[in-house]
């Protein structure tokens, strides 16, 4: 079995939970997988009070924007540390080569 080639965005975005925006800084990565069909993407919300707040250590619906990409996901329990997981599944919220040229820019 081989690894998937993953694609990524590391840094500002903006987070919407329960019609709140907040600032965020984000680790994402996200791949396609041939299997369904479908773009995979995840990563980590840095700790964030406000985002502790409102989601109280439980899943919640998000939609997150990173410059011009945006897209909606799901958060999950935070790990020990008070990160957020974040997930998603189709279009992701950040760019993703579709081009041969782009891929090798």
């Amino acid at each position: 079995m081989s690894e998937h080639d993953e694609d990524g965005y590391s840094g500002e975005a903006t987070l919407e939970v329960d019609g709140v925006s907040l600032p965020v800084t984000v680790e994402l990565r996200g791949y396609f997988q041939p299997i369904d069909g479908y773009y995979r993407w995840y990563g980590r919300v840095a700790v964030n009070e406000e985002l502790t707040r409102l989601a109280g250590g439980k899943k919640k619906a998000v939609s997150i924007q990173a410059g011009s990409h945006s897209a909606t996901g799901e958060l999950s329990d935070p790990d020990p540390w008070g990160r957020y997981r974040i997930t998603g599944t189709s279009t992701p919220p950040f760019h993703v080569p579709t081009t041969l040229e782009e891929l090798n820019a």
